[in-house]
């Protein structure tokens, strides 16, 4: 068959840290965008060193050296859509601000990593304006837990509405603001989309038992993978949520920390899952 003819997989291009572990960052992204149909592209910001306990270190990326690698792909192929995990500083911020601004098109997913599962502190408050100023107001989606919502619209009142957070959100330019409730106290998790018109939609799912490693960055990188795919939002956004729920409940435990998500269940017969939840 001429190449011409071959129907090419979405490109999608990941922003994020390397992480060891493959539980979170650059590589989770890399097995979730695949496995949702996806070529993934991937720009590094930041090294890690982690196991599935924590985060012990990390080293941010030169950020000319994260500028050169966005632009040297971007140059030579197109892209689907863009998502966007841990940045590593407020100047790397600025630069990946800068390069896609270029592409405003391009539907992008905003993943706020502003600390790891175990509570290890990545972003400061200047790193957190840099975000709020410069990548809010050019994203698709922005994908926050509660916690990364209040900080992002700069509240610090913890009974604060959620649903005036996310309209501060909008109120920058972004289009969409999906709140995961992972971190509520509710019995289920329920996961709310807002936009400018209030609430497009809310989901509920049974809250699975254990620590995750890497659930936020899941989710993010199915629903870029969904834009890319041309599904509508509240489509992508509701298969992300499926695409992720089942992957946190055939996570495993490979090391003495939180459970991974397994990206590639769908691939696996169910006799092959690994139950042991020691």
């Amino acid at each position: 068959m001429p190449e011409s003819l071959v129907a090419l997989p979405p490109a999608v291009l990941t922003f994020a840290a390397s992480d060891p572990t493959s539980g979170a960052g650059l590589q989770a992204d890399i097995l979730a965008l695949a496995s949702m149909g996806c070529h993934p592209l991937s720009v590094v910001t930041a090294i890690t060193v982690q196991d599935t306990t924590g985060v012990e270190s990390f080293m941010p990326i030169d950020p000319d050296w994260v500028a050169d690698q966005a632009r040297c792909i971007l140059e030579d192929m197109p892209v689907a859509a863009f998502k966007m995990g841990f940045l590593g500083s407020t100047e790397i911020v600025t630069v990946v601000a800068e390069v896609v601004s270029d592409y405003p098109d391009v539907p992008l997913v905003l993943d706020p990593v502003f600390a790891s599962g175990r509570g290890d502190e990545f972003a400061g408050e200047d790193m957190v304006s840099a975000i709020r100023e410069l990548l809010v107001p050019q994203s698709t989606v922005v994908t926050p837990n509660i916690m990364e919502l209040r900080r992002l619209a700069a509240d610090d009142d913890e009974d604060a509405n959620l649903a005036e957070c996310a309209q501060r959100l909008l109120d920058t330019g972004c289009e969409y603001v999906l709140v995961t409730g992972t971190h509520d106290s509710t019995p289920d998790v329920v996961n709310t989309l807002y936009h400018r018109g209030g609430v497009l939609r809310a989901d509920t799912w049974q809250r699975l038992p254990g620590s995750f490693h890497g659930s936020g960055c899941t989710l993010a990188a199915a629903l870029a993978a969904n834009l890319a795919r041309g599904l509508d939002i509240g489509d992508a956004v509701y298969e992300a949520q499926d695409y992720t729920w089942q992957a946190l409940a055939h996570a495993f435990r490979p090391g003495m920390g939180q459970h991974l998500p397994d990206r590639l269940f769908w691939a696996r017969d169910s006799g092959d899952a690994d139950d042991d939840e020691t």
